[in-house]
């Protein structure tokens, strides 16, 4: 009898044990999923992340269209150290972009305006410019490897 007894104390003990496991287990891939996908965000207008974003894409564009150049953001994400944005530039106060008096004057009418996709590193105290491409006619990121290694939600689509 004692023996009976000593097999389901052990057998509840490793039942206990197990569900624990499970349990924090469970907890644990529960918490990075929800921290994974809270790790892409957008900026919010003010902050001087979404500034210093927009003023590392700002010389690149200012170089081809002349300066001075603002931004109608239509996509801003950032998240673990990298960010992606898809900007309509224009003169301040709205004026807009001949990209026939620009340095693209000879590509304007393959290009599909100057919609403008950026995406960068935050590395070395500042935002650094990776990859840029002004008026794209398709999604240019898919299938490109580096695209493929950043964060989920980083990219439009």
């Amino acid at each position: 009898m004692a023996n009976l007894e000593y097999q389901k104390n052990f057998l509840n003990y490793c039942f206990f044990k197990i569900f624990r496991i499970v349990l924090v287990a469970f907890s644990v891939s529960f918490l990075s999923l929800s921290a994974s996908a809270q790790a892409v965000y957008e900026p919010s207008r003010g902050t001087a992340e979404r500034t210093d974003i927009l003023n590392a894409v700002r010389p690149m564009l200012e170089a081809r269209v002349g300066p001075p150049v603002e931004f109608v953001v239509n996509w801003m994400r950032s998240g673990a150290g990298w960010a992606f944005v898809q900007l309509n530039p224009q003169r301040p106060g709205g004026g807009s972009i001949d990209l026939y008096q620009t340095t693209f004057a000879g590509q304007a009418e393959y290009m599909d305006g100057i919609t403008t996709y950026a995406l960068l590193r935050y590395q070395y105290n500042r935002w650094n410019l990776i990859d840029f491409v002004v008026g794209p006619t398709d999604v240019f990121w898919h299938g490109d490897p580096l695209y493929g290694q950043l964060p989920a939600g980083l990219t439009p689509y």
